[in-house]
């Protein structure tokens, strides 16, 4: 008999002292924000490129910057981002040849692909800034309160591993997207260091303190809402009386014409109310309560 050993797997290495997955909630509200940008952004392009463009969020994730820049191409377009009061700076990163491609056709031209990766010349260079200074401005208005520190183009870049935004092991919250620029598809990432947007998302899965449980109970049953009936005295009748009702037939009651009605929450009494009428409306006006 000959025993079939599965191939050794690297298990990734994880440190639990600086977990790199975001929470749910955190991820949820994360991840609308920059469905907001993706729509902002293609809007964007499309009145400054003058083609029909699209962009949609495939994905919101958090990564050692380390990880992130080894995802990326070598040779790709890396804008700086500086955060004011934050060390590590923000990256929107995108192929230079859909650069180039945009820049073609902001220039009247059949924004056709560029054949080749390449830097930027000084006009292309001026133009594709103001693009992203555009796009920081839609970036800002899209994730709000999340993002507090002020945020600029500060340099643009052409190596993933020259370009050093932030130590190796920062995390960084990473957004991908894919753009649809006219008739040319590309993909595009948007890193942000987590510092500057997790202390605006709160504690994940915060717990309450048990030092004033019966305040926090007291609070909640105040705020749950409860069925109120206004009722008559309840009358006793025999099962054959109630299947032979008919139509016409009298039911005589056993309250008095004095009596007020009870008002009962829950199918327990709680007060004693006369009726009365609030406009159009029934109403009842409470003459007492019980204990």
């Amino acid at each position: 008999m000959t025993l079939l050993h599965a191939p050794a797997t690297d298990a990734p290495v994880y440190d639990f002292r600086r977990p790199t997955t975001l929470a749910r909630e955190h991820s949820r509200v994360l991840e609308l924000a920059f469905e907001t940008f993706a729509r902002q952004w293609a809007t964007q392009l499309t009145a400054k490129v003058r083609v029909l463009s699209q962009v949609t969020c495939d994905s919101v994730q958090m990564q050692t910057y380390d990880e992130y820049a080894a995802s990326l191409p070598a040779t790709t377009a890396m804008v700086l981002c500086e955060l004011d009061g934050i060390a590590p700076k923000g990256v929107i990163q995108f192929p230079t040849v859909a650069a180039l491609s945009w820049v073609n056709a902001m220039l009247g031209g059949s924004g056709v692909p560029a054949v080749a990766e390449r830097t930027f010349t000084q006009i292309e260079h001026a133009l594709v800034r103001r693009l992203m200074d555009d796009a920081l401005e839609d970036l800002r208005y899209s994730l709000g309160s999340l993002l507090t520190a002020s945020i600029g183009v500060a340099a643009i870049q052409y190596n993933s591993q020259f370009a050093q935004a932030a130590a190796t092991t920062e995390l960084m919250i990473v957004a991908a997207f894919q753009l649809r620029v006219g008739d040319s598809v590309a993909s595009a990432t948007v890193a942000l260091p987590a510092i500057a947007l997790l202390p605006q998302l709160g504690e994940a899965n915060p717990t309450s303190s048990t030092e004033d449980a019966r305040e926090l109970i007291d609070a909640q049953v105040a705020r749950v809402p409860v069925e109120v009936s206004l009722r008559l005295a309840p009358a006793t009748v025999k099962p054959s009386v109630v299947l032979g009702l008919a139509v016409g037939d009298l039911l005589p009651l056993p309250h008095p014409n004095h009596r007020p009605f009870d008002l009962a929450v829950g199918g327990l009494p709680v007060a004693a109310a006369a009726l009365g009428s609030s406009g159009s409306r029934l109403a009842c006006v409470i003459v007492s309560t019980e204990d």
